[in-house]
């Protein structure tokens, strides 16, 4: 992922009930924990954590039938 994409981040990380939608707006590299990812909502709320809690929204639908 890269800054500007468009993510969601996990109910685990947030305490929501669903995974929320925004726009990468960090990527870091943790010596500690490995890549961090910070994403903002339509809300303006800021959501950041561990690359696992995030999963990058496709621009393109992908038909399966």
């Amino acid at each position: 992922m890269k800054i500007g994409d468009q993510a969601k981040a996990s109910p685990v990380l947030t305490g929501l009930d669903n995974w929320v939608n925004g726009t990468v707006i960090d990527v870091q590299q943790n010596p500690f924990l490995g890549l961090e990812i910070a994403i903002r909502d339509d809300q303006k709320r800021i959501f950041f954590g561990e690359e696992r809690y995030f999963e990058q929204i496709s621009s393109k639908e992908t038909c399966l039938q």
